[in-house]
């Protein structure tokens, strides 16, 4: 097969470093045949539009638009856009923007022209992969694609925690991606909850960051399916049905991958089979039961759930059925802090798996799930629990009767209730809403989410809003928009600044969609508000 050729784009404002990388580089050796150069980044935006490089080399530290703004603008047009930033300092903040906004990798000047070939060598070999990967794969891959990244993990995400309305957004996906027998593989980090204690949030979000890089371009060579983060420190991979022992050697090589780039360890669950986007949830708790087998044996492991009964997935209507309903009440009440009502359904759960009348070890297998899935929610709240959740399942195993096993969990979920209560009291909701008031204040006029918000205070996303819904009476995304545009009328009517400046200034990147925003919050676009204030 012929090797593709491919091009570049050299941008720095210094001559002597573009004459440097043009004649020091093998680019013919990388099948690089045509390099571009551009002094500042809004020469490069131009050329990038005529051109469309397949990898860009950028200084940050540029006059009009630097390397940053121009990262942002481009990686948005081109999804498989190498980009690769040089830059004369060495803060840490320059890194964390550059690979936030996807940056593929980082150098300091003055280069090293070796390591700059090496690092081009795997992005040649990166853009290779794309390139060669299977039709049929590239399809299934293309029909996810035609969503935008972060709405298809949040609505897999729906799907996986057992949220069917989601289906009714996607439901032309199921004949062209999921409709085929698949399995699900959840990878996990061990020790994750040390690793939490120890790391600033700073450097869990450049970790997390690395091993997502490193999973997702081990998927793209290995053909999955799609492969995306679910919560932290946990990410969801989907495969074509194949042999066991095929699944399991994939596993075993992403162990291997993530510990040889990360230098963290990882175990890995595969479910059984499933065969549409409807068992989603279910090819996840098959998983993630077969990872309940790590706290019988040591880390780094690969686990296949071989023990899946099938009538449970399908859930047939002969019979008792798996009250899943009473599961989804009990993951809510906790997501609102509604304690009372988890302890009711959990006294709800031993009546109805009396009714079921089933085998011990049938009990036990529905009593550990709801353990782990409970446990998982209130680590979310971001709180330090006592023990770790392998005791509990110890308890569960060792229990001869049904009551025994539902009163091990009841006393552990006891105890969870208390270390949050007790950490609510060292640190009241009202003052941590109000140290992340101030911190959307401060930070509006950037590309500030949720997650980030939450991070700084210390709070799970589920716990966060609802939170900040009761104290506030707003929903996060109100509260910054409206903080957005009252800055916005402020400026407008205290300061000379430019209509078509002011959209960056308070936070938005497109100036029509701000407009937008302005007219539907005001009842005026901002050069309306600003004519009708000076006539006033």
């Amino acid at each position: 097969m012929a090797m593709n050729s491919y091009t570049a784009l050299l941008v720095d404002d210094e001559p002597i470093i573009l004459r440097s990388l043009s004649y020091a580089i093998p680019w013919t050796d990388l099948h690089i045949t045509n390099v571009l150069t551009a002094k500042n980044g809004e020469e490069a935006l131009k050329l990038f539009h005529e051109h469309q490089p397949d990898i860009i080399i950028s200084d940050i530290r540029m006059p009009t638009l630097n390397g940053i703004s121009l990262m942002s603008e481009v990686m948005k047009r081109k999804e498989n856009l190498i980009f690769i930033v040089i830059s004369g300092y060495g803060e840490f903040e320059y890194a964390r923007e550059s690979l936030k906004h996807g940056a593929t990798g980082y150098l300091l000047k003055p280069i090293d022209h070796d390591e700059l070939t090496a690092m081009l060598e795997k992005s040649i070999q990166k853009l290779k992969s794309q390139q060669e990967a299977t039709q049929e794969s590239q399809q299934l891959l293309d029909s996810v694609n035609t969503l935008s990244l972060l709405a298809r993990e949040r609505m897999f995400a729906e799907l996986i925690e057992g949220n069917q309305r989601a289906l009714k957004h996607i439901n032309w996906l199921d004949d062209q991606y999921l409709q085929q027998p698949y399995y699900m593989m959840v990878v996990q980090l061990d020790h994750i909850t040390t690793f939490n204690k120890r790391w600033s949030t700073d450097e869990r979000r450049l970790w997390l960051f690395a091993v997502r890089n490193i999973l997702e371009e081990w998927s793209t060579n290995n053909q999955a399916l799609a492969a995306f983060p679910l919560h932290s420190g946990e990410w969801i991979l989907f495969f074509k049905n194949m042999p066991d022992d095929h699944k399991k050697q994939l596993a075993e090589d992403i162990v291997l991958h993530v510990k040889k780039y990360s230098k963290l360890s990882c175990s890995v669950g595969i479910s059984a089979i499933v065969h549409s986007l409807e068992q989603l949830h279910h090819a996840y708790i098959s998983a993630c039961d077969a990872l309940h087998q790590r706290f019988y044996a040591s880390t780094e492991h690969v686990f296949i759930d071989q023990d899946q009964d099938e009538d449970m997935l399908t859930q047939s209507t002969s019979g008792w059925q798996y009250p899943k309903w009473l599961e989804k009440n009990i993951i809510d009440s906790i997501r609102t802090l509604e304690f009372a009502s988890t302890r009711e359904y959990l006294q709800q759960l031993r009546l109805e798996l009396e009714r079921g009348n089933l085998t011990k070890d049938a009990l036990i297998r529905y009593i550990v799930e709801i353990a782990v899935i409970t446990r998982r929610e209130f680590e979310h709240l971001q709180i330090e629990l006592p023990s770790t959740v392998d005791v509990l399942i110890q308890h569960l195993m060792e229990s001869d009767t049904l009551e025994e096993a539902i009163t091990a969990l009841s006393k552990a979920v006891e105890q969870w209730i208390s270390h949050f209560e007790n950490q609510q009291h060292n640190e009241e909701g009202p003052a941590l809403i109000e140290r992340a008031i101030s911190y959307i204040k401060n930070h509006y006029h950037n590309d500030i989410g949720i997650d980030e918000v939450c991070e700084f205070i210390g709070l799970s996303a589920s716990h966060f809003c609802t939170l900040f819904k009761q104290i506030t009476g707003s929903t996060f995304l109100e509260y910054v928009t409206n903080c957005r545009i009252e800055k916005a009328k402020y400026l407008l009517l205290h300061t000379e600044v430019k209509v078509y400046q002011l959209a960056p200034l308070v936070g938005y990147q497109d100036s029509k969609y701000f407009t937008q925003v302005f007219k539907k919050m005001t009842g005026m676009t901002p050069s309306e508000y600003r004519v009708t204030a000076e006539t006033t």
